[in-house]
């Protein structure tokens, strides 16, 4: 009896950041499914997940920031059959305040304050990992 040899199964890494504005605002974009997303990107071969995520923030808004805490991983099926390994790190804003800048990769841009989260259409997993960040001691 012959074994086949072991495949591990992989997954795309997702790493997210949770930003917020001086008026304590979510910083999401909306994606091609008409979705709000939270600003995220793949992560490249020998980039760590925070340097990622302070990337990905700084592309798709041009807004820098600096990643803190890890906030979540879990596992997202965006689409039937599709699995993305998700990542999401709080950031915290450096610099002056300003509007944020939509880039190409998204349809829009938008700041929304907790009490509107609910009615967004917008995927559980990151409603909970900007609740963990508001909640989080390390966000002040």
């Amino acid at each position: 009896m012959s074994e086949s040899p072991y495949v591990p199964r992989t997954f795309p890494i997702s790493v997210k950041g949770v930003v917020l504005d001086r008026q304590d605002r979510v910083l999401l974009l909306k994606n091609e499914r008409e979705e709000w997303e939270l600003p995220s990107g793949k992560l490249e071969l020998g980039e760590e997940p925070p340097d990622c995520a302070a990337r990905e923030v700084r592309e798709e808004s041009g807004w820098e920031v600096e990643a803190g805490p890890l906030l979540d991983v879990w596992m997202y099926q965006p689409i039937p059959d599709r699995h993305v390994f998700i990542v999401t790190y709080g950031c915290h804003r450096l610099g002056a305040d300003r509007a944020p800048v939509v880039s190409a990769e998204h349809k829009a841009i938008g700041l929304f304050r907790k009490d509107e989260l609910a009615d967004l259409v917008m995927p559980q997993g990151y409603k909970d990992s900007v609740a963990r960040w508001y909640a989080h001691p390390a966000r002040g």
